[in-house]
Formats: structure tokens, C-alpha cells, sequence
């Protein structure tokens, strides 16, 4: 009886010896293939193996178009043999929607590419975040209760994207490419169970999946392009499970970095810089951004959390003024512009990162439209210099506006 462990390793094993090691021999034979090959399936960030009653699932992470230079496999095995409901609702991780009038599960063919799942509750939200449809090629499912596997077959999920919506937000599953293979359980022996996997259909992709090109939008198209990513920041602000790191981590990847060049009127973008203080023994400065204008001077961009604890402004009638959450957003930025009225600092900036920094905006994007619905928070932020704020949806929306002009 293998544990845990052993399982992982014999899986493992028989899936190279079968598909791995085959697809790799074959792109050195046809090495015209690795400009378009789907580089993590031979080289992922992470595999997940899943086993169910009735399929066991191969999940490959990773960047479709990343490197093929090494081939380290780090591999996770999760036991789904004893859960009640169907191995893939596991898989993606919610369930679909107890709305629904009837039970209806999309059944999976043996090959789906570019599924667009949304439960009820996700659709709901999505279209409350305006997330673009007509930016995503793909096959939307509506009103159903999720896709159904057929036992005996074998299934394969690439680009799929599932959606659903809680009290923290959306939630989104991301699953780029997933493996279904038929499995047979036998736990009937009280010492052990005995697994039988036909691993004969991995065999028979492997020409297939090294001449595959994984769907991507078409670089040519700017537009089209990069409105998919949008999305994809619309989907990770809206769940509150995410933090500001992980926003301005997204951002400043370079192909993230239009957001912040649309958004901003900017010609280049200085993520995470460190400034050191001349004329003082301080603690390094570093704003989430700097965002080099046209004219060569830079602004400040600082990133906070969509979703604020309470209301934006408070006080008595003409006594407004921002709440406490904000206030402590404005006086964080106001260490960068004492920073910079110091000619010294400046100079160290101009030397060591090129960059020219003199009387800078400080721009605060936090918070979505619906937290500063009054008109006097415009009236409250004319009282500080220099001081912008920006809400998520504002800059969205203003990227957005640039593709339909």
C-alpha cells in the first residue's frame, strides 16, 4: 500500500514515461515548434494531480509562453476519492448556482477551449464590475449548475474561466489547461484501494499538444490585445482577498504596465523605487510608482485597497472632512513630498535613476466610485496640494475610453 507520497512519485512516473518525456523528445526532433509550443507542460511553475471516483486530473501552472531551459517538476497531489460531489466542482472550487430552477451541467466535450463559466451570483457581479464580454473570445455558459464529465471519457480543459461572487467579492478560477482521465476505483478491500488510470490518451496527444498553439489574443490587435487584462484587474480588485501588494505586483508586470501609462498620460513607468534621504538619516522612500510625463517630470502614484471600512466623508454640514482611513492614505504620501523639496534628494534621483522629480502630483487611487458618491469630497481635496484621488473605477473606465475613441 503506497502513502501519500509514493503515490505522488508513481503517478508522476508513469505520467512522464508516458506523455513528458515523449512530448520533450519530440520538440527536440521538431525544434521549429518551441517558439509556439505551450511551454508548461514541460516546464510548469506547478502541477496538480487530482484524483476522483471516476477521472484523475492533471493541472499545469505556469506561463504558456515562458522558457523551456529547465525542467524541474514540483508536484501536488490532492485525494478528492471519498468527497461527495463531482471531482471538477473540487477542482474549480465553488459550487454553482442552488438559484437555478433545474439541474442542468453543461456536458463537457472531450476537448474545451476558452470556457467562460460564471455561476449566477458571478454573472451578477460581473456585469456589476462592467467586465468586458466582447473583450474575451470563448464560449460563455449561462444558468447552469456547472459542466459535467461523462465516466469513461477523457476531458481537457484549457483557458477556462469560472466565476462566482460572495461576501468578499468576486471570486474567479483561472484554470489554463486540465487533463480528465478516465479512472476506475475499487475501494471495496479493507486494507487498500486499487486504482486503474488509462493513461493511453495522454500517449496519443503528444504530437497534437507540441504542434498546439495555446489561445492567446492576437498581438497584432493592440486593442484586443490588452482589453483580456483588463479584465483581469477588474477581477482582482473586485475580491477582497487580495491586498495591495498584490494589485501593484499585477500592475507593474510589464505587460500590465498600459494601465498605468493610459491611466496616468505617462511614457514610462518606475515601479518600487527606492530613494534614499540626503540631508537627513531617514528611512528609504518607496512609492508604489513613479510615472515619467511627456515633459520629463515624474508624479507619484500610490496604491491603496478598493474596498474602504466606512464612509469617506464625515462631520457635521460645512464641517465635512475626509474620514480617518483617508487622512491616514493622504499623510502616508506626504513623507514623498517633503522627500522631494529637498534639491539634494532630487539630484540623488536625477543621478541614480534618471529621473526628474520637481513639485510632483501625488495621486491616491483607492476605494471604487460608489465610496465617494458626494460632491463634497471634491470640495475637501481642493484643500490639499498637490493631492489627487483616483478611484479604481475612475482609472478603468479612462483606460477603457482610450480603445473606443
Amino acid at each position: 500500500m503506497l502513502n501519500i507520497n509514493e503515490l505522488t512519485r508513481f503517478l508522476s512516473f508513469k505520467i512522464a514515461e508516458e506523455y513528458w518525456q515523449p512530448l520533450a523528445t519530440y520538440l527536440k526532433e521538431h525544434e521549429v515548434l518551441n517558439d509556439t509550443f505551450t511551454k508548461f507542460l514541460i516546464n510548469p511553475e506547478k502541477i496538480i494531480i487530482y484524483l476522483g471516483k471516476n477521472h484523475m486530473g492533471i493541472e499545469y501552472l505556469g506561463d504558456p509562453q515562458g522558457s523551456l531551459d529547465s525542467w524541474e517538476l514540483k508536484i501536488q497531489l490532492v485525494d478528492y476519492t471519498t468527497a461527495t460531489n463531482e471531482l471538477i466542482d473540487n477542482i474549480i472550487g465553488f459550487e454553482y448556482d442552488d438559484s437555478s430552477s433545474h439541474k442542468f451541467r453543461m456536458p463537457l466535450p472531450p476537448f474545451t477551449e476558452d470556457l467562460i463559466l460564471p455561476t449566477n451570483r458571478g454573472m451578477d457581479k460581473l456585469g456589476e464590475l462592467k467586465w468586458n464580454f466582447g473583450a474575451q473570445n470563448g464560449i460563455i455558459g449561462l444558468n447552469t449548475c456547472g459542466v459535467g464529465t461523462t465516466t469513461g471519457s477523457f476531458h481537457r480543459i484549457v483557458n477556462g474561466l469560472f466565476f462566482d461572487a460572495g461576501p468578499l467579492g468576486l471570486k474567479t478560477r483561472h484554470i489554463k489547461w486540465l487533463d480528465l482521465l478516465p479512472l476506475t476505483l475499487d475501494d471495496s478491500h479493507p486494507q487498500q484501494d486499487e486504482l486503474k488510470i488509462n493513461m493511453g490518451y495522454l500517449k496519443g496527444l503528444v504530437e497534437h499538444d507540441a504542434q498546439y498553439k495555446y489561445p492567446l489574443p492576437a498581438t497584432a490587435d493592440y486593442k484586443y490585445n490588452k482589453l483580456p487584462q483588463i479584465n483581469r484587474f477588474i477581477e482582482l480588485i473586485a475580491d477582497r482577498n487580495n491586498s495591495e501588494t498584490n494589485i501593484t505586483s499585477f500592475l507593474e508586470k510589464p505587460e500590465n504596465q498600459f494601465i498605468l501609462s493610459m491611466g496616468f498620460l505617462g511614457k514610462k513607468i518606475h515601479p518600487q523605487l527606492e530613494f534614499q534621504w540626503q540631508s537627513a538619516n531617514l528611512p528609504c522612500i518607496k512609492p508604489d510608482f513613479m510615472i515619467e510625463k511627456p515633459n520629463g517630470f515624474a508624479d507619484i502614484i500610490e496604491f491603496k485597497l478598493p474596498y474602504l471600512k466606512g464612509e469617506t466623508v464625515v462631520g457635521k454640514v460645512n464641517r465635512e472632512t475626509f474620514s480617518a482611513e483617508i487622512n491616514a492614505y493622504i499623510s502616508q504620501t506626504r513623507k514623498y513630498k517633503t522627500y522631494f523639496d529637498d534639491p539634494n534628494n532630487r539630484a540623488w534621483a536625477k543621478e541614480n535613476y534618471n529621473i526628474q522629480v520637481h513639485y510632483p502630483k501625488r495621486i491616491l487611487v483607492v476605494g471604487r466610485r460608489v465610496d465617494f458618491k458626494t460632491d463634497e469630497w471634491r470640495d475637501i481635496i481642493n484643500d490639499y496640494r498637490d493631492i489627487e484621488i483616483m478611484t479604481f473605477d475612475d482609472l478603468i473606465d479612462g483606460v477603457v475610453a482610450q480603445f473606443y475613441m
